[in-house]
């Protein structure tokens, strides 16, 4: 999907990977998380296209990387079908508020469309206003009724009788 002449969203390659870490320590760095990114280009090459657990695309302008999207297919028992959960959706800040955020979106949507995903869903930070305004102009709806929950590191191996 082309947006403009300098523009374009495509799939993730291999080669992109370095590119797609470096996006996500910039998101990292915008959220104030970057203690927390513990990727590796070895991590997200097995991840991304050997094990294919999540689907990567990539926003180009002039041919370089100005943002990326990272979703997987999640299940709704309810609806009996499975869901896209958006993962991370980053644009540089050069390049926001000149559609190209709506697009890369958009693209993850269409894929939505294509697979009959009745759901597409994300979180988003509670302080990160510019992206609440962003996600509730396309009504987006945030769900007040859902907590989310976490375990990691050595609790899930606890959890997991492996102490």
């Amino acid at each position: 999907m082309k947006k403009d002449d300098w523009f374009q969203i495509r799939e993730a390659k291999e080669e992109d990977t370095k590119d797609i870490l470096d996006l996500i320590i910039e998101l990292a760095a915008y959220e104030k998380m970057e203690n927390l990114v513990t990727a590796t280009e070895e991590i997200l090459k097995d991840s991304l296209f050997h094990r294919g657990v999540a689907k990567a695309l990539i926003a180009e302008y002039d041919g370089k990387p100005v943002g990326y999207a990272i979703y997987f297919f999640n299940f709704s028992t309810f609806t009996g079908k499975a869901g896209i959960y958006l993962e991370d959706i980053y644009m540089k800040p050069a390049f926001r508020g000149k559609g190209y955020g709506k697009a890369l979106l958009g693209e993850v949507a269409r894929e939505a469309v294509k697979r009959g995903c009745p759901r597409l869903e994300w979180a988003c930070l509670n302080w990160n206003k510019p992206s609440i305004n962003f996600y509730e102009s396309l009504e987006a709806k945030h769900l007040d009724e859902w907590r989310t929950y976490r375990i990691t590191g050595e609790n899930i191996r606890k959890l997991a009788g492996e102490e």
